[in-house]
């Protein structure tokens, strides 16, 4: 609240100084022409633009320091402003003459504080009242231990207004040291350049944010330097020149502030390439008016200047808006980053189209995504998802330009969209396969552990015991030696259990169709007593399967087959075999269809053994009754 407080006090005060300059004018009837040749008209518009728009920022951004320096410095600019009418009226109203020097001394010592210190430091801390990096802080210290030397030549200069004393401290040998003014002012215009290189820096290595508040305060620098650097170094220069300082508190304060308003980079490319035209223009028709008649220079230069001014505004637009000019350049590079992935694919198309935000959505998920959604979004459609581009500040659709280009891109980008599912799907397959390893290993070593290891430990103690008793207790040794065989024949019993888990034998003694057949003789009978007739209908001799295929067709028809026997009331089930690039099998009865079944342990397991193996699983109720549809690729295997 404090700071709000002070930057409305210095809004305050420069507004009333630049009205109390204005009714000073009026009071010494001072015409307009004489305002503008005594700086008064210039300073208080320099002055009420850098004060009022510095205590804008200042009020909305107190820790920035750019705005209280903007602000005070317009405030001393503004007191320049009254300090010029103010000594006439001081003098005609027969005030001490040492109240009218106090005075001018004001007026020649305040305004060049703004222009001189403010200006170029404000340049090096846009926009974030921080340098570009810890590489510019020499920079930073000699900016702001010249910038004196132009308060010097300002001040120190006498004032020649008729009729007035000199002001505080002028120097009387000022003239001698004109080549140290021409140095402070060749510094000045240093210090400036220098501002607008950090700029520049600054915007190079920028989020697309900064960027955008960058642009307003970087349009409105150079403009600045281009118009007053001239008034600064050659004599004659209109005063009028000077109006274009306002601009670069304006563009501050919108870059700082509002910087969303509109799309600044249409403007800056279309006055950068007219004015790099103007200037190629205007310097060919002088270089050619030396050799030509000025008809003859004219014509030529007017027949160069539309293909001139084609190439600066290619050139000026894809530095503002990348290669959209050239969609087949843009699908190229972005062909070639395909194989980096998703994500860097999309960097490179926001990078290339010089967009805010690119990403690809799946089912209202996003996938991947390049840069920060900062305004309004449109979506473009793609095989199997959409693409979500962010829109550039000022812009409510997307440009024509950009559509044809992001419509030629849709082909690779759904590739990459397709690639990027294929990849996640066989890395949830690949975690699948050593979740199911564990867990088949955890239950082969609980089975050994729990099982055959208890059995042949009292196996080998039963056959050590009947050892000791061989001489002693015969008939006792005889009947442990028949505990040892029981034992064995539960061991060797239990190695078969196992063993048949891990692949049936069936499978290896019968092949797939007999073992299919072996067990649908097994299902003559449903589990409430009714009668059940199961048939395979397969061809005579399949050709070899791999291992995983056969166990997977097996244990999903014999989990089909157990399921008709124990929740359905059919009378018939019917297991087909087909063979093709796939291995089809389908079981069907003829029992009551009635709604989706619920996914049990059996249902899922099947789902999981066609997943591992990059089949398709259809399980419910089918137009007869139950059925089960796989599907399994014999390619893929």
């Amino acid at each position: 609240m404090r700071s709000r407080r002070l930057a409305g006090g210095l809004a305050a005060a420069c507004a009333g100084l630049a009205v109390a300059a204005v009714a000073l004018v009026l009071l010494q009837d001072w015409s307009f022409a004489d305002a503008l040749e005594g700086f008064v008209t210039s300073n208080v518009v320099i002055g009420a633009s850098f004060g009022l728009c510095g205590a804008l920022v200042a009020w909305h951004r107190p820790r920035l320091p750019v705005g209280w320096l903007l602000a005070v410095g317009g405030l001393l600019q503004v007191a320049t402003a009254v300090a010029a009418p103010l000594a006439e009226t001081l003098r005609d109203a027969g005030a001490p003459t040492w109240l009218v020097r106090l005075d001018l001394t004001v007026y020649n010592w305040a305004w060049p504080v703004n222009i001189g210190v403010v200006l170029p430091l404000s340049l090096l801390l846009l926009p974030d009242g921080r340098l570009p990096s810890p590489r510019w802080r020499p920079v930073l210290w000699a900016t702001a231990a010249t910038a004196p030397l132009f308060v010097l030549e300002i001040g120190l200069g006498p004032v020649t207004v008729p009729g007035l004393p000199d002001a505080f401290g002028t120097l009387r040998s000022y003239d001698r040291l004109s080549w140290l003014w021409t140095v402070s002012e060749i510094r000045w215009s240093l210090s400036m350049l220098v501002g607008l290189t950090a700029l520049v820096f600054r915007y190079r290595r920028g989020t697309e944010v900064l960027r955008r508040q960058l642009l307003w305060p970087l349009a409105a620098a150079v403009v600045v330097l281009v118009a007053v650097t001239p008034f600064s170094l050659v004599a004659g220069t209109p005063l009028l020149v000077l109006f274009a300082v306002p601009l670069l508190p304006a563009g501050l304060a919108v870059g700082v502030l509002r910087h969303q308003l509109l799309d600044i980079r249409l403007v800056v490319a279309r006055g950068a390439s007219y004015a790099l035209l103007s200037a190629l223009v205007l310097g060919a028709y002088v270089a050619l008016v030396a050799f030509l008649s000025g008809v003859a220079s004219a014509l030529l230069v007017a027949l160069l200047a539309l293909p001139v001014r084609a190439r600066l505004q290619k050139a000026v637009e894809r530095l503002m808006y990348g290669e959209r000019a050239d969609p087949l350049r843009v699908a190229s590079r972005v062909g070639e980053r395909l194989g980096t992935g998703l994500g860097g694919t999309l960097e490179e198309v926001r990078t290339a189209l010089r967009l805010p935000y690119v990403a690809v959505q799946v089912e209202n998920v996003t996938m991947a995504s390049s840069g920060q959604i900062d305004g309004p979004e449109v979506t473009l459609p793609l095989e199997d998802g959409v693409l979500v581009v962010g829109l550039r500040r000022g812009e409510k659709r997307l440009d024509a330009a950009d559509a044809r280009v992001l419509g030629l891109l849709s082909g690779p980008l759904s590739a990459a969209v397709h690639a990027t599912r294929l990849s996640e799907q066989l890395q949830v397959s690949r975690e699948r396969l050593v979740v199911a390893r564990e867990e088949e290993r955890r239950r082969l070593r609980r089975d050994l552990h729990d099982g055959l290891g208890p059995l042949l430990t009292g196996v080998a103690l039963s056959a050590d015991a009947a050892v000791n008793l061989a001489t002693r207790s015969p008939q006792e040794a005889a009947r442990l030696m028949d505990e040892v065989r029981a034992q064995s024949r539960t061991a060797i019993g239990e190695v078969r259990r196992i063993v048949d888990d891990l692949r049936p034998p069936a499978l290896d003694e019968l092949g797939l169709v007999a073992a299919l057949q072996a067990r649908a003789a097994q299902t003559a009978r449903r589990s409430d007593g009714g009668s059940l007739v199961a048939t395979i209908d397969a061809p005579l001799v399949l050709p070899p399967l791999p291992a995983a295929i056969e166990v997977a067709a097996y244990r999903i028809a014999t989990e089909a087959l157990f399921n008709t026997v124990r929740h359905s009331r059919a009378t018939q089930v019917v297991v087909r075999l087909a063979c093709g690039e796939t291995l089809d099998l389908e079981v069907e009865d003829d029992g009551p269809s009635g709604a989706a079944w619920a996914a049990g342990v059996g249902i899922t397991g099947m789902y999981e053994r066609v997943a591992e193996l990059g089949g398709s699983c259809v399980v419910g109720p089918g137009p007869r009754g139950g059925r089960v549809v796989v599907s399994l690729p014999l390619v893929s295997a």
